[in-house]
């Protein structure tokens, strides 16, 4: 039983959120979005609120009302604060540079990597070796993070690569004679 959908979604000031059918609107300051409700779920709006319930006789409906609160918590926390990623580059002449929408990356390759940030979400490099990533969705920002440390994901034995600034990677022995 979630007991997630219980906590009601709490709509902070400078946040209009409006509830048409299926359909959550939330417009704040870092922008508008909006997300559908599946239709297991019951949606009702009182006092700053929003509260989600399953409806009666649907099979999954309760799990299904946790993840829309989840949603609609991410949605609202979205246009409020925004949310963001930090990656640190570790290696001898690993370097980012944001241009625009566009990342240059020097990963070790023999060629320079160039990652194309999509709309809405905003790269800065701060010093030569940490991106920090910026936006008001939270999927598309994970996202973004993912698919740049994709590119040179952190080896085991001696740490080199892209890694989250708070991710700690486990270090191996090399081959001993």
């Amino acid at each position: 039983m979630s007991r997630i959908a219980n906590k009601p979604v709490e709509i902070p000031s400078g946040v209009e959120v409006s509830l048409s059918g299926q359909t959550i609107s939330a417009k704040g300051k870092n922008g508008n979005m909006s997300l559908v409700v599946n239709e297991k779920v019951a949606v009702a709006q009182e006092d700053g609120v929003l509260k989600f319930s399953g409806r009666e006789g649907v099979a999954g409906s309760v799990a299904m009302a946790g993840t829309m609160r989840s949603l609609t918590d991410n949605l609202v926390m979205g246009v409020s604060q925004g949310f963001e990623k930090k990656l640190t580059l570790i290696g001898v002449g690993y370097r980012a540079q944001a241009q625009g929408n566009m990342l240059n990356l020097t990963l070790g390759f023999s060629h320079p990597v160039n990652y194309k940030i999509p709309e809405g979400i905003t790269a800065e490099t701060p010093s030569q070796t940490e991106i920090i990533i910026k936006g008001a969705d939270k999927q598309k920002v994970g996202q973004v993070a993912a698919e740049i440390r994709a590119f040179r994901p952190p080896e085991p034995y001696k740490g080199k690569g892209v890694r989250y600034t708070d991710e700690r990677v486990i270090r191996k022995e090399a081959k001993k004679k």
